[in-house]
This record gives C-alpha cells, structure tokens and sequence, in this order.
C-alpha cells in the first residue's frame, strides 16, 4: 500500500480486500465491505483524497495497525 497519507478511496478498497474483506456492496449512504462477521462502512468522499483522520478510524475498524497498513 502507498506510504501512510491520504488516499484515493479505490486505494483503500483494494488494500481491504488484500487484508480479506469482500466488496464493497451497495448499502443506505454508505458502500461497505464483509470479513465475517465484520461490517465495515467505506467513506464515500465526494472531492479529493480520504484524510488521515478518517484513514485511522476505518482502520482501527477493521483491525488493521498501520504498519501492517504499509507492508501490504
């Protein structure tokens, strides 16, 4: 994966599914992704890149450190 930093939001879905989830499938706003029993919401960011606020936050959902982040 690309270097901790903002990130396009087709980035972060293909680094999800190399961590296993599955998707991403239409839901209410929001798409979201499956890994089990997980259900993980993917931000929809209608300008620009995925900040890095909302980067930690999806991560820390899905149970995903930071370094793992950047060795995929």
């Amino acid at each position: 994966m690309p270097p901790w930093g903002p990130t396009k939001r087709r980035v972060l879905i293909a680094g999800l599914r190399t961590f296993g989830f599955e998707g991403p499938f239409s839901g209410g706003k929001h798409e979201f992704m499956v890994k089990g029993d997980l259900v993980l919401t993917i931000p929809n960011p209608h300008q620009g890149d995925i900040g890095l606020e909302l980067m930690a936050i999806v991560l820390r959902q899905a149970g995903i450190t930071r370094k793992q982040w950047e060795r995929a």
